[in-house]
């Protein structure tokens, strides 16, 4: 993989060091649209679950508040037994009746539930079993692809509260669910850590980098390690956990700032799920390393992946609701298959997942163009880019009035010229192609929507064009087409650039509702032009560095916050943690990717852009982190009233006052009496929001906002949601 600025998307991600056409790891964008990936499962084998809780969630084995499931105690053991005597009296029926299916993993801590290799056998009969609840078919699941990022959400600011950077999210242990963490990379040097025990294959652990497992049914006879073979994981694990201030650079371009992770001090996990060249990760894989990781003492998960979301019986989904309330938060990527509603992934649709959407940073490696006197920053991607200056008469080409897109053959005659074009339709390759058969020694493509420039992908078809190719923000349109016909100059050296485009929603951000109309993201995190480290096998040298986008860049800056708040508040429950994070996100900073106006609808936003100093300083939680009234039949006329618990966390007595916005002629929300609490310190109360919705009220989303005062400021918020059908 090319060491440069990486700042495409396609859908959840697949991780490969080079574009292939839609399984990329946040390849360099191909065209203006993205793409995204179909519902994959694999029809040869089953997620079976059963009737009865699992560990995570029966009344005699759940843990309390901050603690985890105690596998050493009397009681769970007992319980643990019984679930496994019911697994033993299925398979005892399987073996009767169907004798070619075969058990290959069981579940007790996060599902109660077998995975089958189905051989033959229908899932049909499968469902026929003893205790049996669901049989589906396992899903596929793909990788979702001071420093500005933790400038945008205050973590600085955040570190300062436990003492600094020195111990923020200290000890903390967070599971990367991922491609691998190449512990030879500075940001995970143990230098200064404490010894401390090593799990899994320990040619790949170190005292920061704990543990490290591979999860994948070929595993044993295709001889795969939990090694860093993709970049993905390296990437996303520098994002979470990356060591304080690590020196940095991209294309031979010094960074001018120390990287650090979200919780720097942070321990890590390797449970590699994308172990090699491996594409797609099945449930399987990824329930046997969540209860792995859950069992090894792991207080965050990070997955920064995705597939098509299922209903009920999505076993993931399910197992991430469990886990959480076992304790262990878990974030996930919304996906990367938006714009559009209804666009999250799974798992990321779970209700208890912590769901992260993707804006921008404002900073990339590129090049200077100067034109007219001014001077702006274009990114380059997989062309060609020029090896010395190159000065040349600039010529815009105009289709009916705008910049033509470059679709098809130019009449023009472009010899000698550097054509001017805008993104849209076709591939990159394509217009580019296009100038180049023209005669044009150099083109310079035009965004179609706000922020920076991206890196432009090549589409993977024969005879790519050949001339340097570089893009510019729509913002910097009117200076080009100004310099039309006059020289410009576009330089050879590349350059740090830091704009003034952060905060915009990435126009691939998974959207809700999901299929049960609940509000989905939670939160949304910096997720486009996010630079981490990638592993040394993957560039010309070592250290190495990529700025990527996706939402699986935004995930572990919400895993990262996590572990910063779990180090602050060890005897929080993980909805509280969540809560902490999604109940105070900024929701007054996002701007929408078409034309940069506010961003303020809940199921693409969700709570707001998360700001970790206000999490650091929260004074309640809620419990849920939305308000989800879910589909409502238009005729109805049905008034429902959903429960939401208050939790003081200021350390306080205090009085807050709780409000919701009514709403409209469809629906209107309201809050039953009290409206005013008051709570000593640590306690908890439920606060009633009730929805009434009118008879053939208008169809579609019916969004509002909840929020909780004290002493006149907002000290939380939450999204309401209800869908008239």
């Amino acid at each position: 993989m090319k060491k440069s600025f990486l700042t495409s998307l396609a859908s959840c991600l697949v991780i490969l060091s080079t574009l292939v056409t839609v399984n990329a790891v946040l390849p360099h964008q191909t065209d203006s649209s993205g793409s995204s990936v179909a519902g994959q499962v694999d029809t040869s084998s089953a997620i079976v679950q059963f009737l009865g809780h699992p560990l995570s969630t029966a009344g005699n084995t759940r843990p309390s508040r901050g603690s985890k499931i105690n596998f050493n105690s009397p009681g769970v053991g007992s319980y643990r037994a019984q679930l496994a005597q019911a697994r033993n009296t299925f398979k005892k029926w399987l073996q009767a009746n169907a004798p070619t299916a075969k058990v290959t993993s069981e579940y007790d801590i996060s599902l109660n539930a077998v995975a089958v290799q189905l051989n033959g056998v229908s899932l049909d009969t499968l469902r026929k079993g003893p205790g049996v609840a669901s049989a589906e078919y396992v899903n596929l699941y793909q990788l979702c692809t001071s420093d500005p990022d933790l400038g945008l959400i205050q973590a600085v600011e955040a570190w300062q509260i436990g003492g600094g950077p020195a111990t923020a999210g200290q000890d903390v242990k967070v599971a990367m669910i991922d491609s691998g963490i190449d512990i030879n990379h500075p940001c995970f040097s143990d230098a200064g850590y404490p010894s401390r025990q090593q799990l899994g294959d320990k040619r790949f652990t170190n005292n920061k980098v704990i543990a490290a497992k591979v999860f994948n049914k070929d595993a044993a006879k295709a001889g795969y390690t939990p090694a860093a073979i993709q970049v993905h994981g390296t990437h996303t694990a520098g994002t979470v956990a990356c060591n304080y201030n690590t020196p940095a650079i991209v294309s031979g371009v010094a960074i001018p700032f120390g990287v650090s992770g979200v919780a720097p001090r942070a321990l890590l996990g390797n449970y590699n799920v994308f172990p090699a060249n491996v594409e797609s990760a099945r449930d399987q894989d990824l329930l046997d390393a969540l209860e792995a990781a859950y069992a090894d003492g792991f207080d965050v998960a990070n997955m920064s992946l995705g597939g098509t979301a299922k209903t009920k019986h999505d076993a993931l989904m399910n197992a991430v609701n469990h886990l959480d309330k076992a304790n262990m938060v878990v974030a996930v990527a919304a996906g990367n298959a938006g714009p559009g509603y209804g666009t999250v992934q799974s798992p990321g649709a779970a209700a208890r997942a912590l769901t992260a959407g993707a804006s921008t940073v404002p900073h990339f490696i590129g090049a200077p163009i100067t034109a007219g006197g001014a001077t702006v920053a274009a990114a380059t991607g997989d062309f060609a880019t020029v090896s010395a200056n190159l000065t040349a008469t600039l010529s815009v080409l105009v289709d009916n009035g705008t910049l033509s897109q470059a679709c098809s053959a130019l009449s023009v005659d472009l010899t000698g010229k550097i054509a001017l074009i805008s993104r849209g339709t076709c591939s990159f390759s394509t217009k580019i192609r296009d100038a180049q058969a023209a005669g044009a020694v150099a083109a310079i493509v035009v965004n179609n929507i706000v922020g920076d420039p991206v890196a432009m992908g090549q589409d993977g078809t024969t005879n790519q064009p050949t001339i340097p190719a570089y893009m510019v923000g729509v913002a910097d349109e009117g200076t080009l087409v100004a310099a039309d016909g006059t020289s410009v100059t576009i330089g050879a050296a590349q350059q740090y650039f830091q704009t003034l485009n952060a905060d915009i929603m990435a126009d691939f951000s998974g959207q809700g509702p999901t299929l049960d109309f609940r509000i989905k993201p939670d939160a949304v995190a910096p997720g486009v032009n996010v630079l981490s480290s990638i592993p040394v096998v993957n560039c010309g040298g070592d250290p190495c560095w990529a700025f990527f986008a996706g939402t699986s860049m935004a995930t572990p800056h919400l895993a990262g916050s996590a572990a910063v708040i779990h180090g602050l508040f060890p005897n929080w429950s993980a909805a509280q943690v969540r809560s902490a994070i999604v109940n105070t996100a900024d929701r007054n900073v996002l701007r929408d990717f078409a034309a940069g106006a506010p961003e303020q609808d809940i199921l693409v936003a969700g709570a707001g852009r998360e700001n970790l100093l206000s999490a650091a300083t929260a004074a309640v939680t809620l419990d849920p982190v939305s308000v989800n009234f879910g589909s409502v039949p238009v005729m109805s006329g049905t008034t429902t009233k959903i429960a939401v618990i208050l939790s003081n966390v200021s350390g306080k007595s205090a009085t807050f006052s709780v409000a919701v916005a009514p709403g409209d002629s469809s629906v209107l929300y309201f809050i039953s009496a009290p409206t005013v609490i008051t709570l000593a310190a640590g306690q908890s109360a439920v606060v009633s929001v009730g929805m009434t919705a009118a008879k053939g009220g208008a169809l579609g989303a019916h969004q509002s906002l909840l929020t909780v005062t004290a002493n006149g400021s907002e000290v939380a918020h939450a999204g309401v949601l209800a869908w008239l059908k």
